[in-house]
């Protein structure tokens, strides 16, 4: 198992894709801290993949509280003394258009999409420096960062300022071995962006060239690919696994055009 032993500390884990990231790292024998900012959720996710509870470090993380994402540093200080691995995978998205948002959305959405990744990469990055540990982190984006969307602004926005400070944390802990990449996932029908109209699904997954939504082993084999060593001279890297959606503007045919062809 590529990464046996492995400490990995995962925000956000509660969600679809941090259950999957979970579950991925969980069968290469890494040794996982959950984070999320619901309890029982969190509970719930261990019982799901049926992890080792001896081996599982849980914490209820409030991201937009700095004195909680401190704690969460220190919680894993003293538990491993440092992270071989840190992925900011929290996140949340709103629809607000830009007249009818208050400044509490606003502030909000960086809170948690933002300065929460920033602390977080600080203080496990200075973990990771003071034993010597030569780490990985991976920020999990979207595709958003490079396209606007109507009534998601502040997300896109914040998703876009993540990919720059990543790479900015990429050139500063260079020196230190530690590297910093983002991963952009693709549509997965169940995470907070899709729990809209059926219609919206549907024009979602139409949208993508590959015909399908992202699946359980897509995003987490990328994020694992570039915590590996295969990966050792990858670093402000910004990979999209989406099915083609970033690619640019797309549309599949309709059965009946297909028919017309």
């Amino acid at each position: 198992m590529e990464f046996a032993n492995k400490k990995v500390v995962i925000t956000g884990a509660a969600g679809i894709f941090g259950r999957w990231i979970a579950a991925w790292f969980a069968r290469e024998g890494a040794h996982l801290c959950l984070s999320d900012n619901r309890a029982e959720a969190l509970q719930a996710t261990v019982e799901q993949l049926g992890l080792d509870a001896a081996t599982t470090l849980l914490h209820t993380t409030e991201l937009t509280d700095n004195d909680s994402l401190l704690d969460l540093a220190a919680h894993v200080r003293q538990a491993w003394g440092a992270p071989d691995i840190l992925i900011n995978n929290a996140g949340i998205y709103t629809r607000f258009g830009l007249l009818e948002m208050d400044l509490a959305d606003w502030d909000r959405v960086f809170d948690v999409n933002l300065r929460a990744p920033f602390v977080l990469m600080r203080e496990m990055a200075q973990l990771m420096i003071d034993v010597g540990k030569q780490g990985c982190i991976v920020n999990i984006s979207s595709g958003a960062a490079r396209k606007m969307n109507q009534n998601s602004v502040p997300y896109c926005t914040s998703k876009s300022a993540l990919e720059r400070l990543s790479k900015g944390f990429a050139l500063e802990l260079a020196e230190y071995g530690i590297r910093v990449n983002v991963v952009e996932p693709g549509f997965a029908p169940g995470s907070e962006v899709s729990l809209l109209s059926g219609d919206y699904i549907k024009n979602m997954l139409a949208r993508i060239p590959l015909g399908r939504a992202s699946g359980p082993e897509d995003a987490p084999a990328a994020i694992g690919y570039l915590c590996s060593a295969r990966a050792s001279f990858i670093t402000g890297a910004v990979l999209s696994v989406d099915g083609g959606n970033s690619i640019g503007t797309y549309q599949r045919p309709s059965p009946a055009a297909e028919e017309r062809q």
